[in-house]
């Protein structure tokens, strides 16, 4: 039989809790579903009014991983649904408002990949984002390196930047905007990719071809497309440990000088919860918000 759970007043069913997700580190659905309940307080704020793609692997990394972008069948009546714009057409999508709604999510084994701007506004980006991605042998040092070229040159337009790592290979820059399309977003985001670029030809590209990649940083615009979505600060990554796309300092990415310094894994997140606090929390603060030059 499937356990119950209560939830906030909810009644939540999970299912196989003992399941092996992770064998190199033993780590099981329950502690995938417990960390998630556990980080709520910090994840939660990075999901709430954003329609939620999820990339599910049920039967852990090794085994099968399908995006979910539609409501999934058998969800709940209580857990919040919106109509997003596709070019396909309308779609109906999740949006985790809650702890219950997280708890359900979590039990179908996901990571949570976000758009970025809100249901209630899906014309209207809230978020630059650019993903740094290295191709062997580059790696998440040389991922840093570009990271703060691109701080220095967001700041120079007004524009504070957030760094996390993505969980895998390389890092996440995060900023709050306004006034601004998804097609303006990624017009801007593209053009400091091609500065980046020119400042850094050794070290950095901004084209996808993958002949190009090896040895460089993609510095990857693209996903400030309104259809495009990204990991959520705080998700677990479907990887060969339970690692975490986790918001890390500057002084962090400054100091990194190698990939395992910037490795968390879901142990990790509550001690850095209690002694750095969310450090992404001033993107949910609208006066944080920058216009686009």
């Amino acid at each position: 039989m499937t356990p119950i759970t209560e939830v906030a007043g909810r009644r939540v069913a999970l299912s196989n809790l003992e399941k092996v997700l992770y064998p190199e580190t033993g780590f099981t659905k329950a502690e995938l579903v417990h960390y998630y309940a556990t980080s709520a307080d910090a994840l939660l704020p990075h999901l709430r009014d954003r329609a939620v793609s999820f990339l599910r692997y049920p039967d852990g990394p090794k085994g099968q991983q399908f995006f979910t972008k539609n409501v999934p069948p058998g969800t709940p009546d209580w857990v919040t649904t919106a109509e997003v714009p596709r070019s396909e057409g309308p779609a109906r999508m999740v949006v985790v408002q809650d702890l219950p709604s997280l708890v359900w999510a979590a039990n179908l084994v996901t990571e949570f990949h976000t758009h970025q701007w809100l249901v209630q506004a899906p014309d209207q980006a809230d978020r630059l984002v650019f993903d740094l991605d290295p191709g062997a042998p580059a790696h998440l040092v040389h991922c840093c390196e570009v990271a703060l070229w691109l701080r220095g040159r967001l700041a120079a337009d007004g524009i504070e930047a957030y760094p996390k790592t993505a969980g895998s290979k390389g890092l996440h820059l995060l900023a709050s905007v306004r006034g601004s399309s998804c097609e303006r977003t990624s017009e801007y985001a593209k053009g400091l990719a091609v500065e980046a670029e020119r400042a850094l030809p050794r070290l950095v590209v901004h084209r996808m071809t993958k002949s190009l990649r090896p040895g460089k940083v993609f510095v990857d615009w693209s996903q400030n497309a309104a259809r495009k979505t990204t990991a959520a600060p705080y998700t677990l990554r479907a990887r060969t440990a339970p690692l975490v796309s986790a918001p890390v300092t500057w002084e962090e990415v400054e100091a990194c000088r190698s990939p395992a310094q910037l490795e968390f894994q879901a142990r990790d997140i509550a001690p850095r919860l209690r002694d750095l606090g969310d450090l992404m929390a001033p993107l949910l603060d609208p006066a944080t918000a920058a216009r686009l030059p």
